[in-house]
């Protein structure tokens, strides 16, 4: 099942939007479940299904050619190998996997997937990347669209600030939806700012630059009780309207949120693609996730670099370059698998990632410090692993922010990202 499931999902459909039509409606269906286990065990269980109002994905790439992520969702026909839809993703739970706190304790998280809404009777069957590399099914459901236990979601009212339309269609664009948090109603002037700010800083960079009309970047003005975060490592304590908080992991800069429900339910107000989590904050921190969500914060001098350092995780499922720094992850990576990230390699399948891009009198691995520092090579070091890992070059906004661009292999991916969706 698993190798027909896979060549299925290389196949790119022709008559795409035929297929759209036939298979579903113009709206989404939201699922939310349960993610729970251990370092070396996991478990999915259903918390609830509900739709929302619009599509805001592409209707052409429905079927995910990429392969990328941690986890893969997939909505077949019953008792069939026909694929309707599927994406990959990554979540806050598998990061926890690698900690030291996994190894001692069982957690759930909450997590989230979007899928167009079907027209008939499917089945939703959610996948897992083995310390191999393979997938392996690890929970199925079987949904009936006419379910009356799939109810709307709910519309809260909050006024919508369009910070920049490329392409009023949604499903034409890349959408996405930025979220405030720590921002007072007092402070949502502010907020408004800073989302001109984060298109400013967006499009500034290669490739967005070239792409400013395949974006459309809307903003839900959800004001906080409190203003700024919390700091747990520092004792502090804030009421939020979406609970982010410094110190996920026990790792001081690391900016998430375990409140998956806030998350989505004010995301769901417009249509989206990616979410993006401005925090009102001046001490530096970010996280992004691949198809998850991504966050930074707004207030400290490296605010741009951070958004799109951190955009390029959640949007392009770049990697980490830097392997030096301090982190909370132990055997992120199986050193024996090449990794599914486009700008890392452990050279088990490098023809599969930029070995094209090096030229020829380029040594492999390539030596740091050594006259190469302007070539695409194979720079031993990535993904936090100084060993058995390796990067396109020796820096790149993935790995610092002293060079301010992406080397040729990111600026490749974040293109070849923005064409799937917008194709």
């Amino acid at each position: 099942m698993l190798r027909k499931l896979f060549l299925l999902l290389s196949f790119v459909p022709c008559m795409a939007f035929a297929q759209f039509d036939n298979h579903f409606e113009n709206k989404t269906l939201r699922i939310d479940y349960y993610h729970f286990g251990t370092a070396d065990t996991e478990q999915f269980a259903l918390k609830e299904m509900m739709w929302e109002p619009v599509w805001g994905g592409s209707k052409t790439n429905l079927i995910d050619s990429l392969n990328y992520g941690t986890y893969m969702v997939v909505m077949m026909i019953p008792d069939s190998d026909m694929i309707l839809y599927s994406r990959g993703y990554c979540t806050l739970f598998g990061e926890w996997q690698s900690t030291e706190e996994a190894q001692q304790t069982q957690k759930g998280f909450e997590e989230t997937v979007l899928l167009p809404y079907p027209k008939e009777a499917v089945d939703i069957v959610f996948f897992s990347r083995s310390w191999e590399g393979e997938w392996i099914e690890k929970h199925r459901l079987s949904v009936d669209p006419a379910s009356y236990f799939i109810a709307p979601a709910k519309q809260f009212g909050h006024p919508v600030f369009n910070a920049w339309i490329g392409n009023p269609n949604p499903s034409e664009t890349v959408d996405i939806v930025i979220l405030p948090d720590g921002y007072t109603q007092n402070e949502m002037e502010k907020f408004r700012k800073d989302c001109l700010f984060f298109v400013e800083s967006l499009f500034k960079y290669a490739p967005y630059s070239r792409y400013r009309n395949s974006f459309s970047i809307r903003a839900v003005m959800v004001p906080s009780a409190d203003s700024d975060v919390s700091k747990p490592g520092e004792h502090i304590y804030r009421n939020t309207a979406l609970d982010f908080s410094f110190y996920t992991f026990d790792s001081e800069r690391y900016l998430m949120s375990t409140n998956n429900k806030a998350i989505r339910d004010l995301a769901g107000q417009v249509p989206y693609d990616q979410i993006y989590v401005l925090v009102n904050t001046q001490k530096y921190g970010g996280g992004g996730i691949y198809n998850f969500y991504c966050s930074s914060a707004s207030g400290n001098s490296f605010s741009s670099d951070i958004i799109i350092h951190e955009f390029g995780h959640g949007f392009a499922g770049l990697a980490d370059e830097y392997y030096d720094d301090d982190t909370s992850y132990e055997n992120f990576y199986n050193l024996d698998v090449e990794p599914w990230e486009p700008n890392i390699t452990s050279l088990t399948d490098f023809g599969s990632k930029w070995q094209t891009l090096v030229g020829k009198d380029t040594p492999v691995p390539t030596p740091r410090n050594a006259g190469y520092d302007d070539r695409i090579g194979v720079f031993e070091g990535g993904g936090y692993c100084p060993k058995g890992m390796y990067s396109p070059k020796e820096d790149c906004l993935m790995k610092s922010f002293r060079g301010h661009v992406f080397c040729e292999v990111c600026e490749k991916a974040i293109e070849k990202m923005i064409l799937f969706y917008t194709e």
